[in-house]
């Protein structure tokens, strides 16, 4: 799915998608729920999804 068609469905924009894809900018848990939902996720699984995506303290 492109962005813009998950911020779409998500309700939110794309630019802002963006920069949270980033980490210009941070999300809230509402945002990260209308997240799961246009990627038919329970929000803890993109939560642990998420996490696991981050780069470790080693790779700083």
């Amino acid at each position: 799915m492109s962005q813009e068609e998950l911020a779409f469905r998500a309700d939110i924009s794309r630019t802002y998608l963006s920069e949270v894809e980033r980490g210009d900018r941070n999300i809230s848990v509402d945002n990260m729920e209308a997240l799961a939902i246009a990627l038919e996720m329970e929000l803890p699984d993109l939560m642990r999804h998420t996490l696991l995506a981050l780069p470790s303290e080693d790779s700083r």
